[in-house]
């Protein structure tokens, strides 16, 4: 065979494996990787909705969002249902601990104090989820991890104090 011919062969396989292997990414990001988190999900006990297609919950939670806007609030209501409705109606559906989908992304719901106690008594297992914007937007002790976390906890902590929160509460009396 002519190396003309072989070229645009070679070419055209090399292209073909690269498509095959773009597929599989996309179809593991898509589906196979939320079906095997969301299995693992409910073998540890928790319940949430069922993962749908590369959106997960983000029609129902936006469809929330909107009816909350149009009611109006009095001081003496309770906020979360007006603050995340969303939230608010999956803890209330399917528990104290469960999870709904962000995209291709499962959120955990954990409500139950004991289970967050053990979770920030292990910053070693339970680590914070990457977010860049987060760390652009309020960065500091909500988003740092390791030496950065400490560092801030350690600035922040004489601030809490009993005494000095004791001149806060009787200022705003």
């Amino acid at each position: 065979m002519d190396a003309t011919v072989l070229v645009p062969i070679a070419i055209s396989v090399n292209v073909l494996v690269g498509f095959v292997k773009w597929g599989f990414k996309l179809l593991e990001w898509v589906w196979l990787r939320p079906k095997r988190l969301e299995k693992c999900l409910r073998e540890l006990g928790l319940a949430g909705n069922r993962y749908r297609l590369l959106l997960g919950d983000m029609g129902e939670y936006a469809s929330f969002a909107n009816q909350t806007k149009s009611r109006s609030i009095s001081l003496s209501d309770d906020i979360a249902p007006h603050v995340i409705p969303y939230v608010h109606h999956i803890i209330h559906k399917y528990g104290k601990n469960s999870f709904m989908w962000y995209g291709p992304n499962p959120r955990l719901n954990i409500v139950d104090p004991d289970v967050i106690k053990e979770m920030l008594s292990k910053p070693n297992i339970f680590q914070k989820p990457a977010d860049p914007l987060g760390e652009i937007v309020t960065g500091g002790l909500f988003t740092s991890e390791g030496q950065k976390w400490s560092k801030h906890r350690r600035l922040i902590n004489p601030a809490f104090h009993l005494e000095k929160l004791k001149v806060l509460f009787h200022f705003l009396r």
